[in-house]
This record gives C-alpha cells, sequence and structure tokens, in this order.
C-alpha cells in the first residue's frame, strides 16, 4: 500500500511537473510574439478602388463628380484591408516549444494620428511555434469624414492615395491593440495594450 501510494504520489508530482513546464512555455511564448504592419490591400472609396492610382487627376471626370458630391454631402466611406504580421521569433525548433493561438485580437485603428474604428477578429488564429509569421488580416469599413471633418475632396483624397494608392503605405497607420492567447490555465491577455507598426516588429 505505501508503494502504490509513493508510485501515486511520484506520477501527481510529475504530472505537475510537466504541466508547470507547458504553462512556462506558453508564458514564455507569449512574450516573444511580435507584431508588425505588413500592406493595405483593396482600398476602396465608394465602389472606386483606387489601388492603381497615386493622385486625383487619375480619376475620370464621372469619379471626380461623384466624389466631390460625395464630400459635399458630408459623405466619404472607404473599406480596406489592414495586414497584421505575426511572428515567434525562435531561432530554432525546440520540442517543449509551441504555437500560439491568438483567440481575440481587438484593435483600434489609428489614421495620421486619429483614433477611428475598433473592431476584433471573428475567428482565432494560429502562429507557428518556430520563426514563422502569418498574416492576420483587419477589414476596415468608415466614413473618413466622420474623423476630417473640414477637409476638402483633394486633401481627404490625397490621405485615401496615401494609404491605398499606388504607391501607398502603412506608414500613417498605427494599430493599438490587446491579443488575448490561449495558455493551458486558460486565455491570456496582455497586460497592456500593444502598437503596431509598420518600421519593424515588436
Amino acid at each position: 500500500m505505501k508503494n502504490t501510494k509513493k508510485i501515486i504520489l511520484a506520477i501527481s508530482l510529475l504530472v505537475l511537473f510537466v504541466s508547470s513546464c507547458s504553462v512556462y512555455n506558453s508564458i514564455m511564448n507569449i512574450s516573444k510574439l511580435q507584431y508588425k504592419l505588413g500592406s493595405v490591400n483593396n482600398f476602396r472609396v465608394g465602389n472606386t478602388l483606387i489601388s492603381d492610382k497615386s493622385k486625383l487627376s487619375d480619376f475620370n471626370a464621372i469619379d471626380v463628380v461623384k466624389l466631390t458630391s460625395q464630400v459635399l454631402s458630408g459623405d466619404f466611406p472607404v473599406s480596406f484591408v489592414v495586414n497584421v504580421l505575426a511572428k515567434n521569433p525562435n531561432k530554432t525548433t525546440v520540442s517543449n516549444s509551441s504555437d500560439i493561438t491568438l483567440k481575440e485580437f481587438p484593435w483600434t485603428l489609428y489614421i495620421d494620428g486619429k483614433e477611428t474604428i475598433s473592431g476584433n477578429i471573428s475567428n482565432p488564429v494560429l502562429v507557428p511555434s518556430v520563426k514563422n509569421s502569418v498574416v492576420i488580416p483587419l477589414e476596415m469599413k468608415l466614413d473618413m469624414l466622420d474623423f476630417f471633418k473640414g477637409e476638402g475632396l483633394q486633401s481627404i483624397m490625397n490621405l485615401a492615395l496615401t494609404l491605398g494608392g499606388q504607391k501607398g503605405s502603412t506608414s500613417k497607420i498605427k494599430i493599438v491593440a490587446e491579443p488575448t492567447i490561449g495558455t493551458p490555465l486558460g486565455n491570456m491577455t496582455y497586460p497592456s495594450p500593444l502598437t503596431i507598426v509598420d518600421k519593424s516588429f515588436n
């Protein structure tokens, strides 16, 4: 009987140790996970795709009249996708490393320093454990005149083209997010919001 109890105790301690190591590794992986802004895709003003345009004069006369009418009526709806890159920067394959699952990714979009809309991912995202990155596409829909009131057509179109035009970039965008990660102990949320920009992984 005593030997049986010792075996049960030893097994229990081993399970606890393995579980503790798994939790520790998960927490360490969370601390290593890095993010960066990628590209902006499929930028539309209303129903007009602007990814092949670099200035207002690239639009035909009908589109310019339509855009001017929208601005005068206080309506300038845009839609686009911001691609966030997430990676686990492990250098080598480690037997006790594990993939990381982003359960939630509540975000807020800033354009040219102004806070605009907020959202979340619709499904969990798996980030591989070894030196790989995944793309998290965030779909954006907003009326730019809600946040850039008083701007004329030229000014607001220049901003839209800077974001999603032929030479568009994410230099005027940042994402502030509070990721929630799945771990053996349950979901864990970052202790403070992360600011994600296009310059480097952080």
